[in-house]
């Protein structure tokens, strides 16, 4: 190796690092909102973001202009959709466990989680979400309304009993 790879590579190693210190903690909550961990336990979000900028440094040198953040960003979420969606989870085994049930995003289904990280935390356009997923852009349209809706407005549970209510008789 020569020492012209060798700068090449401390310069590409330092601007990863770089790029790792600005987006990893944003990238991290993003897993965890897709895992729907709570934020201090959360190992399968930190595995997901660390395939995906695993992923991400070894296309490094290939970018060429494109953004790494949106790079890292689409590895994150096309590995959670891969072992979310699907039966077979792999060895990471994302999908296979259930989300925090405290979390509010618990409720929603993968997809739904998903499309909604991507949407509106991410601000992610709906005909690139709709790219990114393989979906038209009307069902992410959709997803994203109604996974919006079972946020805002949870279903309620059982009406609280009364005490000393006396049973009427027809």
């Amino acid at each position: 190796m020569g020492r012209r790879s060798v700068v090449q590579d401390a310069r590409r190693d330092r601007e990863f690092e770089a790029f790792v210190a600005g987006a990893a903690g944003r990238l991290l909550h993003a897993a965890t909102l897709l895992t729907a961990e709570p934020p201090e336990a959360n190992p399968r979000a930190r595995r997901l973001l660390t395939l995906a900028l695993a992923h991400t440094y070894a296309c490094w040198d290939r970018l060429r202009g494109e953004d790494p953040y949106d790079r890292a960003r689409q590895e994150l979420a096309t590995r959670f959709s891969r072992v979310a969606w699907h039966r077979y989870a792999g060895p990471v085994a994302l999908g296979r466990s259930r989300p925090h049930p405290g979390s509010p995003l618990a409720r929603l289904s993968p997809r739904e989680r998903l499309i909604l990280v991507l949407r509106l935390y991410e601000g992610v356009a709906e005909e690139q979400t709709a790219a990114l997923l393989g979906l038209p852009a009307e069902r992410v349209h959709t997803i994203c309304d109604r996974a919006t809706a079972t946020l805002l407005h949870p279903p309620r549970g059982p009406a609280p009993a009364v005490l000393g209510a006396k049973a009427v008789s027809p």
